[in-house]
């Protein structure tokens, strides 16, 4: 009975990929005169390469490298900044470890829109908006708190030995974290690589406010630019949502592994 249900709230969740793939492959004449739900009577592919097709603003490829180059960069520095951070906190006794700690629970509660305007301001002010440098640090301020968290748990769960048997054979602190610690945050940085990554990629507010009026939009601003050009072509409009989907479907399914075991608990010693 349980597998019964679990199927049938999969097969639920899987209604919206339904609509979306069989407009997709419906012609301009089909799309207005049949049935959301009745299948296409004479596929073809056309709304793909018509989506594919669009140059400028508009270019599905264009914004894909644009959305690649913004969320490959802000994953990178939130793994690489995030994961010392949270074991230099980690291994810090006492009070400032419980004090910085809470910190970043507050950084992690408080709404993003409440420095939105401070933070526009500066980047105007260092002449960051509209650029790469200045999305991939945005993203990287905004998620660093997520990023620490995450990885706190297991930074936690590693037993000192590993460090102090590195020590004695000569490694520093740092060289100790690279070859020791964090191979073993390897489920943890699954885990933020695939969420911060997830979030990063499909979100559109940030990118339509700091690179307004650039010449790097993000794939979703590329789709809701599309969207709104073709609001009656819905073949096209759904080809486009299609093909945007495939990127981060393509990642979650190469590291869904190491996501799973960042969820499924520490390192047991």
């Amino acid at each position: 009975m349980r597998e019964i249900i679990v199927i049938a709230i999969a097969l639920a969740m899987l209604i919206p990929f339904y609509f979306l793939i069989v407009m997709a492959f419906k012609p301009d004449s089909e799309v207005i005169t049949t049935s959301a739900y009745a299948p296409a009577q004479a596929p073809t592919a056309g709304a793909f390469a018509e989506a594919w097709g669009a140059e400028g603003n508009k270019s599905l490829a264009m914004g894909m490298l644009n959305s690649i180059i913004i969320t490959g960069g802000s994953v990178v520095m939130l793994v690489a900044i995030g994961s010392i951070t949270a074991y230099s906190i980690s291994r810090m006794p006492g009070r400032p470890g419980k004090l910085l700690r809470v910190l970043v629970l507050i950084a992690m509660i408080l709404p993003f829109q409440l420095g939105m305007v401070p933070v526009y301001v500066a980047m105007r002010n260092l002449h960051l908006l509209g650029t790469y440098p200045g999305m991939i640090i945005l993203y990287t301020g905004l998620f660093m708190p997520l990023a620490v968290f995450l990885y706190s748990g297991f930074a936690e769960s590693i037993p000192r030995d590993y460090e102090e048997a590195a020590n004695i054979d000569g490694a520093s602190k740092f060289q100790s974290f690279v070859r020791v610690v964090f191979p073993l945050l390897g489920p943890a940085t699954g885990t933020v690589a695939i969420m911060c990554g997830l979030i990063i990629w499909n979100d559109f507010f940030s990118p339509l406010i700091f690179l307004s009026g650039s010449n790097i939009p993000t794939l979703p601003v590329v789709v809701y630019s599309t969207v709104g050009e073709l609001a009656s072509r819905w073949n096209v409009i759904f080809a486009a949502v299609i093909i945007s989907m495939i990127p981060i479907l393509v990642y979650y399914l190469v590291a869904q592994k190491k996501f799973i075991q960042g969820f499924s608990g520490g390192l047991k010693s």
